[in-house]
């Protein structure tokens, strides 16, 4: 479980298929502190387990599977690019965010990234038909960031984005066009299936 506050953005060293899948090698500085082997980092918002680490040379490994790549925007990154990273949530820890499994939904692409003032306004495109999972002022993961929902329009969304989190997150590189990772609200999933079977049916359906 995270929060979607991200703590600093890493680099990715390698990201490469070897003999028994792939292997994704980051360096870190923060999300290395503590880190034991099979614990969890959210990388772009997704949930990654810790397969290997070097505190000296600040690099941590992860195996990655075939499907994540397929569903996440990890099958796009390469050697250089910044990421998100967010050590799990620890009892007694801050809740600054919201509560975010790291299990990723799909992936959106960002419809416009402009200045306005101070601030950025940020507007994205969901899958088709995950915009009933958007409220206004309601929350939402971007690549693993906890951002409350500004604007509501069917299938797209907008947030607004503060000077800080542009400055501690990968926003700084990103641009229209580019894939983000989307983790929608758990609670709104729930309500759905919990309420789904006693809804009418409507015709066509």
């Amino acid at each position: 479980m995270f929060t979607g506050i991200v703590e600093e953005t890493g680099r990715i060293l390698e990201f490469s298929a070897g003999r028994t899948g792939w292997r994704l090698k980051i360096r870190a500085h923060v999300a290395l502190e503590g880190l034991a082997l099979g614990d969890s980092i959210a990388i772009n918002g997704c949930c990654l387990t810790a397969v290997a680490s070097d505190a000296t040379t600040r690099v941590v490994e992860f195996d990655v599977l075939e499907e994540t790549r397929r569903l996440t925007n990890l099958g796009s990154l390469a050697a250089g690019d910044a990421i998100n990273l967010e050590r799990s949530l620890a009892f007694g820890g801050k809740m600054g965010g919201h509560f975010v499994t790291g299990h990723i939904d799909g992936t959106g692409t960002i419809e416009q990234f402009e200045q306005r003032g101070a601030d950025h306004y940020l507007r994205v495109s969901v899958p088709r038909g995950f915009g009933r999972y958007l409220i206004p002022k309601g929350s939402i993961a971007i690549d693993g960031m906890s951002l409350t929902v500004a604007e509501v329009d069917g299938d797209t969304f907008a947030v607004w984005i503060i000077p800080h989190t542009l400055e501690v997150t990968n926003l700084q590189g990103r641009k229209a066009g580019d894939s983000v990772n989307l983790e929608f609200d758990l609670l709104g999933k729930y309500v759905e299936k919990l309420l789904t079977p006693h809804l009418p049916v409507r015709a066509g359906e």
